[in-house]
């Protein structure tokens, strides 16, 4: 059995080529986190432009209550990687 299908969501840019990491330590020795696209478009529209939560949601074409999961999941990622030292990157969603 299949879940629902997944409501396509609007990413205005592309970020996939861009990797954070803790000065002075090569990637190899570090731990990646992968930050969806969708959790990096939230960060960006949320944190950097000062939207509001439904307003995040309507240029995402999702509902508020996902908007405020992939929030919430962004964040809790990103202090990971900031407090523990380790890589993040920012990943593109696979097409079919």
């Amino acid at each position: 059995m299949s879940g629902r299908k997944k409501i396509e969501r609007n990413i205005e840019a592309d970020h996939s080529h861009v990797c954070f990491k803790p000065c002075g330590v090569r990637k190899i020795y570090l731990e990646v986190i992968e930050l969806r696209e969708d959790e990096m478009e939230a960060i960006r529209l949320s944190d950097y432009e000062g939207l509001y939560q439904q307003e995040c949601a309507d240029k995402m074409g999702i509902s508020r209550t996902t908007f405020a999961r992939l929030i919430e999941s962004a964040r809790k990622k990103t202090a990971d990687a900031l407090l523990h030292s380790k890589a993040l990157r920012i990943e593109k969603k696979e097409t079919k």
